[in-house]
């Protein structure tokens, strides 16, 4: 892997000497998404949930590939002295999480992959970083004035909220703190998975999916299967694809069992 990039974080709990938890966001999510579930989660680790490239505080590339993305954690890892790290990783997250795995197993104690499983997808999030990148921020004073411009190619409210955590507000003027660019360019890369041979890691491996959600089908089982031995595969009823803000509660049962 080429060397990584330094990543932005936030951490909670107690540095007890145990082996840190880390949390990875999903595409134009980031580390404050994970906030609350990473105060709870610091009850019995050092959580520290990152900012991946080009999203959040972190540095911006125009590479957005997955061994890249895992090159930066990896770094995260060396930076830090930690041999090793447990893992959770939500969809563009979770592909990170998985590359890491497959390719540095021996840096993995433990995996938990959200809603995303080890293959390429016909899903595009472009329409959302067109709109994204055509709204026209300038003179506008209101978060609500750029919404307004995003309703014809977001019109779900929720998804709309979840894209404008990635607009601030600095010196009066709006701006993306995100790396549309580069998303926008890369998103081919980001929708597929790496062709990683026969790797495999043979670590623990929890995949939760949610049920409203077609990211992990049955049709997948044996990908998943075939990368990660041991993995288990649980589904949270009633949940889409943002499954650990939908239903943290069950969620966040499922990791702690796990983790």
């Amino acid at each position: 892997m080429a060397q990584g990039l330094p990543l932005t974080y936030l951490e909670a709990g107690e540095a007890n000497g145990g082996t840190p938890l880390l949390v990875l966001h999903g595409l134009f999510g980031s580390a404050r998404n994970w906030q609350t579930l990473a105060k709870r989660f610091a009850e019995r680790h050092r959580v520290y949930a990152l900012d991946l490239r080009n999203h959040g505080g972190a540095p911006w590339s125009d590479e957005m590939t997955y061994p890249a993305m895992a090159a930066d954690v990896l770094r995260f890892l060396d930076d830090r002295g930690f041999a090793r790290a447990s893992v959770v990783g939500h969809s563009m997250g979770g592909k990170v999480a998985m590359t890491l795995a497959l390719n540095h197993p021996d840096r993995v104690e433990r995996l938990a992959v959200a809603d995303i499983a080890p293959v390429a997808y016909t899903h595009t999030h472009a329409p959302f970083v067109a709109a994204m990148k055509q709204a026209k921020l300038e003179g506008c004073t209101r978060r609500s004035e750029v919404e307004a411009q995003l309703v014809d190619a977001v019109p779900e409210a929720p998804l709309r909220s979840f894209l404008l955590q990635n607009l601030v507000l600095e010196q009066g003027t709006f701006h993306w703190r995100i790396n549309l660019d580069a998303i926008g360019a890369r998103m081919s890369d980001l929708i597929g998975f790496p062709d990683l041979g026969d790797a495999q890691y043979n670590g623990p491996t929890l995949f939760i999916g949610g049920t409203r959600s077609d990211y992990i089908v049955p049709e997948n089982h044996a990908v998943i299967r075939r990368h990660f031995p041991k993995a288990a595969i649980e589904m949270i009823e009633g949940a889409g694809h943002w499954l650990h803000a939908e239903r943290p509660q069950e969620f966040a049962v499922l990791v702690e069992a796990f983790a």
